[in-house]
């Protein structure tokens, strides 16, 4: 069985297999990062942190980009709404 680690994203609990990204974290529970100026759902385009649409605040640091950040025990994400 995998290690898990348990993570907040928009203040609900999550838990996630160590080792996967914030990026894929948030897509478990989440079909999107934001929406665009015209009300799209946009999501991670790229996964190597070139087109930053996977940007959410990490741990009170704003514009992450968390497709190259590992999910660690405790973290908090928040996403837009």
């Amino acid at each position: 069985m995998p290690d898990l680690v348990t993570i907040a994203i928009n203040g609900a609990e999550v838990r996630v297999q160590s080792g996967i990204t914030v990026a894929s974290a948030v897509l478990t529970v989440r079909s999107g990062f934001r929406r665009s100026v015209a009300g799209e759902l946009r999501s991670p385009v790229c996964g190597m942190g070139v087109c930053f649409e996977c940007r959410a605040t990490v741990n009170g640091e704003p514009q992450q980009r968390t497709c190259q950040l590992i999910c660690e025990e405790g973290m908090v994400i928040e996403v837009d709404e």
